[in-house]
C-alpha cells in the first residue's frame, strides 16, 4: 500500500503536469495568433499605402510622357511643314528656270535659222568662186604644158621618179652607215666577249706524247720481262697491242703506241706483274684482262666526275663512258678530255654573257668531240659520228646540231652551234694548246712567206706571232691603195684553200711611200 501511494502521487503529478503544459501552450498559441493578426493588418495597411503612392507616381509619369510625346509630335509636324514649304519654293524656282530656258531655246532656234540662211548664201558664193578658180587653174596648167612641152601626168611621173631615185640613194647611204656602225660595234663586242672568256679560263699546256716510259727499280727486271727466248715480251705485246722497247736506257722500258688507252693498260699491267714477280704468258693474259676491266671502271668514274664538276645532269651512261674515254685520247698533243672541258667552260661563259642557256652550251661543248673515241672504226668524220651518237642516246637537237656543225659539215640551225665552233677554235688555236713538230712548223712559216712573195709588187713578207699573222710589205710605186685591199683578200683566200693550219691567219698588207733627202 505504501508502495502504491507514491506511484499514484507520481501519476497524478504527471497528469497535472501534462494538463498544465496544455493550458500554457494554448495560452501561448492564442497570443501568437493575435500577434500574427496584428502584423497582417499592419502589412495590409502598408501595402495599401505603397499602392496608393505607386499609383500616384505612375499617373505623374504617364502625364509627363504624354506631354513629351505631344511636344515631339508638334515639333515633327512643324519640321515637316517647313520641308514642304521649302520643296514648294524649289519647285517654283525650277518652273521659273525652265520657263527662262524655253525662252532662251526659242531665241537660239531663231538665231540658228538666221545663221543657216547666212551660211547658205556664203556657200553659194564659195562655190561660184571655186568654179572660177578651177577654170583659172586649168587655163594655167594648159599654159604651163604649152611652155614646158610636157603634160601634167608626164611632169608628175618625172618628179616622182627623181624623188624616188634621190630617196633610194639616201636610203642606201644610210643603210651603209648603219651596216658599218653595226660591224664596228659587233667586232668590238665580239673581241671583248672572247677576251673576257679566255681570261676567265685557265688552260693547260700540251704534254701528251706517243710513248710512255715505264721506270724499273733495277735492270735485272728487264730479263724477267723479256722472258726465255722473248716469250714474255711477245705475250705482253700481243695482249696489249703496245710495242715494248727494251734498250740500253738504264732502269726504264719504253711503251710505244698511238693509242694512249693501250699504253695505260700496258703500263698498269707491267706494274702489277713486276710487283707480283710472277711473269709468264698465262699470268700476263690474266693480269692484262683484269687491268682492262678495272680501267673500264676508271673510265666511267672519270666521266662521272667530269660531268659533276661541269654541272651537267641527265647524261646517258654510254655518253658518260665516252667522256671518260676521252681522257686517254689526244689530238696534236692536246688531251681530248682537257680540250672538251675547256671548250665546255668557254661555251658556258660565252653563252652566259650573251644571255643564252649556259648549261645547254656547256653540254654541247663537252660532247662536241665524242666522235673521236668510237668503239668501232668508221669512215664518217668525227663530227658526223658524234652527232649520230648524240642522237642515238637522246640528246637535245641543239646539242646534236652543234656537234655535227662545229666543222661546217652540216648546216647550223641553232644559236649555240657557232658558239661551240668558235670556242673549239679558241681552245685549239691558243698558244701552247697543241704540239707541233718543229720541222712542220718551220715549213709552214716558210710556205706562208713564199706564198705572199709570189705576188707581183710584194717586196717582203714576214710570218709573225707563231704563224698566226702574215705581214706583207709592197712597193708603193707598183701597188696602189685599192690594189692593197685586193691583194690582202687574194692572199687570205689562197692561204685558206691551199694550206692546212690551226686557228686563223691574219693577212696585213703594208704600203708605204718614203721620200728621203739629205741636207748638207
Amino acid at each position: 500500500m505504501t508502495q502504491i501511494i507514491p506511484i499514484i502521487i507520481g501519476a497524478a503529478a504527471l497528469i497535472i503536469g501534462i494538463l498544465l503544459g496544455k493550458f500554457l501552450f494554448a495560452k501561448n498559441t492564442k497570443k501568437q495568433i493575435e500577434e500574427a493578426d496584428q502584423q497582417a493588418q499592419k502589412i495590409i495597411s502598408d501595402a495599401k499605402t505603397q499602392a496608393e503612392t505607386l499609383k500616384k507616381e505612375k499617373l505623374l509619369e504617364a502625364r509627363e510622357s504624354f506631354v513629351q510625346l505631344k511636344a515631339d509630335h508638334d515639333k515633327e509636324a512643324l519640321q515637316r511643314n517647313q520641308k514642304l514649304s521649302e520643296a514648294e519654293n524649289r519647285l517654283k524656282q525650277k518652273e521659273q528656270s525652265v520657263n527662262q530656258k524655253d525662252q532662251g531655246i526659242a531665241k537660239l532656234i531663231k538665231d540658228n535659222e538666221v545663221i543657216k540662211e547666212n551660211l547658205t548664201r556664203q556657200t553659194e558664193v564659195v562655190n561660184i568662186k571655186r568654179t572660177e578658180l578651177e577654170k583659172h587653174q586649168e587655163e594655167h596648167i594648159r599654159r604651163l604644158e604649152k611652155v614646158a612641152g610636157l603634160s601634167a601626168e608626164e611632169a608628175k611621173a618625172q618628179l616622182i621618179e627623181s624623188l624616188k631615185q634621190e630617196a633610194h640613194s639616201q636610203a642606201l647611204s644610210i643603210q651603209q652607215e648603219i651596216i658599218d656602225d653595226a660591224k664596228l660595234r659587233a667586232n668590238k663586242e665580239a673581241r671583248k666577249l672572247i677576251i673576257q672568256t679566255i681570261q676567265r679560263t685557265a688552260a693547260e699546256q700540251a704534254i701528251e706524247n706517243a710513248i710512255t716510259v715505264f721506270n724499273l727499280e733495277s735492270d735485272e727486271i728487264k730479263g724477267s720481262i723479256i722472258g726465255r727466248e722473248g716469250r714474255n715480251i711477245r705475250a705482253i705485246e700481243a695482249a696489249t697491242g703496245v710495242d715494248l722497247i727494251v734498250d740500253d736506257t738504264p732502269e726504264a722500258i719504253i711503251l710505244s703506241s698511238f693509242d694512249p688507252l693501250r699504253r695505260e693498260i700496258a703500263r698498269l699491267s707491267l706494274q702489277r706483274l713486276v710487283t707480283d714477280g710472277r711473269i709468264h704468258p698465262a699470268r700476263i693474259e690474266e693480269v692484262v684482262e683484269k687491268t682492262r676491266k678495272q680501267l673500264e671502271d676508271q673510265i666511267i668514274e672519270i666521266g662521272e666526275r667530269t660531268v659533276i664538276e661541269l654541272g651537267i645532269h641527265g647524261l646517258h651512261k654510254e655518253l658518260v663512258r665516252i667522256v671518260g674515254k676521252m681522257r686517254f685520247r689526244s689530238s696534236y698533243g692536246q688531251n681530248l678530255l682537257m680540250h672538251s672541258r675547256e671548250v665546255a667552260n668557254l661555251c658556258g661563259i660565252m653563252a652566259a654573257e650573251l644571255g643564252m642557256n649556259a648549261k645547254l652550251a656547256k653540254r654541247a661543248g663537252l660532247l662536241h668531240d665524242i666522235g673521236k673515241v668510237p668503239d668501232e672504226e668508221t669512215e664518217l668524220s668525227h663530227a658526223l659520228l658524234g652527232m649520230k651518237l648524240a642522237e642515238k642516246y637522246g640528246e637535245n637537237p641543239a646539242v646534236c646540231n652543234a656537234i655535227g656543225a662545229h666543222h661546217d659539215e652540216v648546216e647550223m640551225q641553232y644559236v649555240i652551234s657557232p658558239i661551240v665552233q668558235a670556242c673549239d677554235s679558241m681552245s685549239g688555236a691558243r698558244p701552247g694548246a697543241r704540239r707541233e713538230i718543229m720541222q712542220q712548223y718551220l715549213q709552214r712559216i716558210k710556205d706562208l712567206e713564199n706564198l705572199a712573195l709570189a705576188y707581183p709588187g710584194v717586196e717582203k713578207a714576214y710570218a709573225i706571232q707563231a704563224g698566226r699573222e702574215l705581214r706583207v710589205i709592197v712597193e708603193a710605186d707598183k701597188v696602189s691603195d685599192g690594189d692593197s685591199d685586193k691583194l690582202s683578200f687574194e692572199i687570205a683566200q689562197k692561204i685558206q684553200t691551199e694550206m692546212t693550219y690551226p686557228g686563223q691567219i691574219k693577212v696585213t698588207v703594208i704600203r708605204e711611200k718614203r721620200a728621203v733627202n739629205m741636207a748638207r
